[in-house]
This record gives structure tokens, C-alpha cells and sequence, in this order.
């Protein structure tokens, strides 16, 4: 057979579809599956089951430190594991396979560490063991940087990786496959009823993501519509119709297509600074300087020629942030900093949301008659957010879910 000829598909398994020997027995018969439909298969791995939460506790168990060239180093041996055992489990079924690192698979990256940007790709080792009829067995979540050390992709790392390797050897689409059935309206703990979508358009797909749906990482989403890449999410367990991100064509109307919660968030306020050109560019670049996003950031006009800067950031960004907020408090003698924990955020996501003034009234009645009081408010073309919270964050969901999706 010459497998050279032969199409090329990327599928993605996430650590609980190879948690033990049982289920990576599982998925080798998908593997076997798919290679016999007359595909050249790769696949990439994420870290069995619970090992990288496993990893990080043991980090902290042994320092205070969380240095992150070290961390990268550590948590990149999860993949590692996963990918040898794979590849070791598809030989047992007669398939030839291969394990690859990601500097094997020429993955490379830059940036701050456990946050890599991926930047090239040059894979022709994986497209070699591939035209040579074996299964290639990629580290997900990992790259290389041009020093040779290790870098790992962030959250969800894996998906990106799946994607990237995609675009790079020309695959027409990929697949990720995890312990979901697809993309939901909603959260299927939170919401009794979640539909599930059957095809959503990257920018909304994105945005959902960005706004805190778990299932795929936003920058897997942002390189898919780069390269016009469809994605294919669905379950390694269950044998059923998944959700198809890919672009969509364009229509009038609005469609609410999920209500999504973000429990991960902190919200910072500089308190009381001079209302001067130039402070706000100073904030935000000393925060990117320190690998910082912020979000929703919100400049208050007050009296007596001094402002309030709010913003969120992610909980495991909130002690750098603080230090940023309080050095820069001293130069410019703004009054103080505050922060809390305890706030969530709930957005409603669809296209075409800006083209229809009576939904921000609509979603702030629904709130309002469920006794939520908002801290926050952003609004983009595809998403209108509200921050409340914590303990009410549960409740919004269902509210707005209720009336936006079910009633709909």
C-alpha cells in the first residue's frame, strides 16, 4: 500500500480518553479504525487521566517556587508518558507506531513559560514515519524553544497542538476527541437541559471559549480560522454525532448559541489615579511585561481629577497583578489597590448580538428578576457579559439559558 498517497487526519485525545491501559486499548481501535478507512493517522496525546494536576501538587509539595522554565520541564513529562504507552499499545494491536517529542515533531515556540506561542512547525520527521505506513504518537501541550528547552502551551495546550500540526501537514480537518459529545448551549452541570450544537462558526466558537467554556482552548480556535481548518469535536467514548466548528455562511438574524460562565476571574481596580495621558499605557504594558492578559477593563470618570481603573485577570494571574498595580500606584501617587475574588462572569454569545438593542435590556431584566446585581458590564459583536457574584453565577446561567436557548 502506498500510504504517501493517502489523506492525512490529526485526532486529538484528551487525558481521559487515555487514562489507563483500558482506555488507550480504546482508542487504538478507533486509531485501527480510521487508519483502515485509508487515512495516514497522527495523533496527538494529552497526560493520562490526572497527571498533570498530580505533577503540579507535587511541585508545590517539594517548593514554594513555581519557576516556570522547571515547571515546563516537569509537566511536559506527562505527555511524554502518555505518547510512549499509546504508541506501545497500537504495536500490541499489529499497527506500526511512533512516539514523538515535540522537538521530534519540530514544534516550536516562544514566549513566557507554561504559555508558549507556537511560531513554526517543521514536521517532516512525522510526515515520514506517516508515509511509511506507521500511526505517529505526537506530545500535545508542548513545543520547543530555539535554546532547546522545553515550553509548555498553556491550558488546554493540546488542542492547539492538534490544530497546528493539522494546518502544517495539510490535513483537511481535525478531530478532538474528549469526554464531552460536542460544544452545549451550556454548562451541563449548571443547566439541567444543554443543547448540543451541531455546527457553530469559529468566531463564535472563539468567543465562547474566551469567555470561559472549558471544552476547546481559544487559541486552537483563533489558528483553525487562520488556516480555514474545520474541527471536529466529539467523544472518545460514546459513539455519537459531535459539533463541527468551521466558517459559517453569513445570515441576518440573531441566534443565541450558548450562555457561558467564568469562575477563574479577580477583579483589580487602581484606585484613585491622576487622571494623566499616559498611566493607563503604563499599567498595561508593565501587565504584559509580566505575561498579564487583562480583560474588561473599565476607566471610571470621577471628580477632583482622579480615576478608577478596573479590570479582570485570571485567579493564577492575581499575585503578579496585584505587585504591577501597587508599583506603579507608588510612582504615579494613585490612592490604592483593591481586588476581589469572589466575582464570576455569565455571557450570552451569538452573532449579530450589536444589531439588536433590546437584548442587553432583556438579559439585565432576566438577571434583575432573579435578584443579581451586576459589577460589570462588556459588550462585543458576538457577546454581551455581565460580572456578578460567585454564588450567583450558577443562577444567572440558568436564568438567561431559560429564557434566551430553552424558550427560544
Amino acid at each position: 500500500m502506498e500510504w504517501k498517497d493517502k489523506p492525512i487526519t490529526v485526532l486529538k485525545f484528551g487525558g481521559t480518553s487515555v487514562a489507563s491501559p483500558e482506555r488507550m486499548r480504546h482508542v487504538a481501535g478507533i486509531i485501527e479504525r480510521i487508519r483502515n478507512e485509508g487515512y495516514r493517522v497522527a495523533i496527538v496525546a494529552s497526560a493520562m487521566g490526572n497527571t498533570t494536576d498530580d505533577l503540579i501538587a507535587i511541585a508545590e509539595s517539594v517548593s514554594m517556587s513555581r519557576d516556570g522554565r522547571e515547571m515546563d520541564q516537569l509537566l511536559a513529562t506527562g505527555e511524554q508518558q502518555a505518547c510512549a504507552l499509546l504508541a506501545l499499545t497500537l504495536q500490541q494491536f499489529g499497527i506500526p507506531a511512533q512516539s514523538f517529542t515535540a522537538a521530534q515533531a519540530g514544534i516550536y515556540a516562544k514566549g513566557f513559560p507554561m504559555e508558549g506561542r507556537i511560531y513554526k512547525i517543521e514536521p517532516e520527521y512525522v510526515i515520514k514515519a506517516l508515509d511509511e505506513g506507521k500511526v505517529a504518537v505526537i506530545t500535545g501541550f508542548q513545543a520547543v524553544t530555539d535554546l532547546g528547552d522545553v515550553i509548555t502551551l498553556g491550558r488546554g495546550g493540546s488542542d492547539l497542538s492538534c490544530v497546528a500540526l493539522a494546518a502544517a501537514m495539510g490535513a483537511k480537518s481535525c478531530q478532538l476527541l474528549k469526554d464531552v459529545t460536542g460544544l452545549l448551549t451550556a454548562d451541563p452541570r449548571v443547566v439541567e437541559h444543554p443543547v448540543k450544537l451541531k455546527q457553530i462558526g469559529f468566531d463564535e466558537a472563539m468567543e465562547m471559549s474566551v469567555q470561559g467554556a472549558g471544552v476547546i482552548q481559544a487559541r486552537s480556535v483563533e489558528m483553525a480560522a487562520r488556516y480555514n481548518l474545520p474541527i471536529y469535536v466529539a467523544s472518545s467514548f460514546v459513539e455519537e454525532e459531535g459539533t463541527w466548528i468551521m466558517s459559517e455562511t453569513v445570515s441576518e438574524g440573531l441566534v443565541i448559541k450558548a450562555v457561558v460562565q467564568d469562575t477563574s476571574i479577580a477583579k483589580v481596580v487602581l484606585l484613585g489615579v491622576p487622571d494623566t495621558p499616559g498611566v493607563a499605557a503604563k499599567l498595561f504594558s508593565n501587565l504584559a511585561d509580566e505575561g498579564v492578559s487583562s480583560e474588561m477593563i473599565i476607566q471610571n470618570n470621577m471628580r477632583g481629577g482622579v480615576n478608577d481603573i478596573g479590570f479582570l485577570v485570571k485567579n493564577q494571574n492575581l499575585e503578579a497583578a496585584i505587585a504591577v498595580c501597587r508599583k506603579l500606584c507608588d510612582e504615579v501617587e494613585a490612592q490604592g489597590v483593591s481586588f476581589d475574588t469572589e466575582v464570576a462572569r455569565v455571557s450570552i454569545i451569538g452573532a449579530g448580538i450589536a444589531n439588536h438593542p433590546e437584548i442587553p435590556s432583556k438579559m439585565f431584566k432576566i438577571l434583575a428578576e432573579a435578584g443579581i446585581n451586576i459589577e460589570m458590564i462588556a459588550s462585543t459583536s458576538l457577546a454581551l457579559t455581565c460580572v456578578v457574584a460567585t454564588q450567583n453565577v450558577d443562577d444567572a446561567v440558568r436564568a438567561l439559558h431559560k429564557n434566551f436557548i430553552e424558550e427560544a
